[in-house]
């Protein structure tokens, strides 16, 4: 299906949202969290890459990435349109995500990712995956 709008319009359009993070899906891993008993995280920290959860005390920085933005392999469906636009911007963000996580990990922070299908559809593996790499990094 073509465009309704011009491209310049188009680009007007998508150059006004914001990466603002994904508010469904973080909820839904507060409710996760809480439910599992995890605590001591926060959000909207000041740290590289900005990490959607922090933990400051384990040093642990938690990452939900969409399915779409972040080119996830079993889900993302590159758009028909503007192809090469899309394939360089998803090998960007994927680039970002690695230069992100060796950052971090150079500052001595651990990194954990969750695919946002996965928090979907195991969510309790997921709040296991947290909490055993809260406690494999215990504060000294």
């Amino acid at each position: 299906m073509p465009d309704v709008f011009t491209k310049a319009k188009r680009s007007a359009v998508m150059s006004r949202i914001r990466g603002s993070g994904n508010k469904d899906t973080e909820l839904a891993l507060i409710k996760l969290l809480r439910r599992h008993g995890v605590t001591g995280w926060r959000r909207n920290q000041k740290v590289f890459g900005k990490p959607d959860f922090l933990f400051r005390r384990n040093r642990l920085a938690l990452f939900v990435d969409g399915c779409f933005w972040h080119g996830c392999p079993k889900h993302c469906k590159m758009p028909t349109g503007n192809r090469a636009f899309w394939k360089k911007k998803f090998a960007t963000n994927k680039a970002r995500d690695r230069r992100v996580n060796r950052e971090l990990r150079r500052l001595g922070w651990r990194v954990v990712r969750i695919w946002e299908h996965d928090l979907a559809k195991r969510g309790d593996a997921c709040a296991r995956r947290i909490a055993g790499s809260l406690l494999s990094r215990l504060p000294r």
